[in-house]
């Protein structure tokens, strides 16, 4: 495998009683870019996610991600090497502040038991880093704000605040901008091309726009199949593309 491919798949296939859901996928993607998988309404997008995360165990093929084979890893293991993902609904501890948030996943970086037990002050160690990060995405003006108060596009600014709190070399966001209104969008977007600077982010994006402006690389997914790959101007120009998505001015 090429030093500068972070996470590939050769044949992934995935069937659910007959029904192939990921049929043959040779994905590969680059240390260092921004990758969005997109496709039409049951494309396969979320299931062929979850066969790279580990929440969904192959069929057949085979997954590496910076050339180790993890395809029977579990997601625990895959992300303490260096691979987490973010969910379409966000997933934080609602009656916890935005630093209570951020401080957990600092302290799941030890890989030992969580320290809820421990007096609060012994948890102080974990701030200065916690809000450096509340910073990074923007939420520095709410981090003693429970997180179940937050409006949603900033409830999905703290979930990649934990995320970038495991300290991961690549980040699967799973829709980062589903349900949000265009000023959200804005900034989200322009957090992840700020995260990406340093890591390797693969996206499955609905919002188009999105994906033209911060994607280097794009797999275009139809039933289950790859149906091309490139750059946003090569795969919309694409005819197979074009027909897939009918004319709509929305690819995924």
């Amino acid at each position: 495998m090429a030093d500068d491919i972070m996470l590939e798949t050769e044949g992934l296939t995935k069937e659910f009683k007959g029904f192939i859901a990921v049929s043959d996928v040779h994905l590969g993607v680059r240390r260092g870019t921004i990758h969005a998988m997109i496709g039409p309404n049951g494309a396969g997008k979320t299931t062929c996610f979850n066969l790279l995360t580990k929440f969904l165990p192959p069929t057949r093929g085979r997954i590496r991600y910076r050339g180790r084979d993890i395809t029977k890893a579990d997601p625990t293991e895959v992300a303490r090497l260096g691979m987490v993902r973010s969910f379409q609904i966000s997933a934080t501890f609602p009656r916890l502040s935005v630093l209570e948030n951020v401080r957990i996943a600092l302290q799941r970086r030890r890989g030992g038991s969580f320290d809820f037990w421990r007096p609060a002050k012994a948890l102080r160690q974990y701030n200065a880093e916690a809000l450096d990060l509340i910073d990074m995405v923007g939420l520095g003006d709410v981090a003693e704000t429970t997180a179940g108060e937050l409006p949603y596009g900033r409830k999905r600014a703290l979930e990649i605040a934990t995320t970038l709190a495991l300290d991961p070399e690549m980040m699967l966001l799973d829709e980062p901008t589903a349900g949000m209104g265009h000023e959200d969008v804005g900034r989200i977007s322009a957090l992840i091309r700020r995260v990406a600077t340093a890591r390797t982010v693969l996206m499955v994006e609905h919002n188009i726009k999105v994906v033209a402006d911060l994607s280097h690389r794009i797999t275009v997914l139809a039933s289950g199949r790859i149906l091309a790959e490139g750059d946003y101007d090569q795969v919309s120009r694409h005819p197979k593309v074009i027909e897939a998505y009918m004319g709509t001015d929305h690819a995924a």
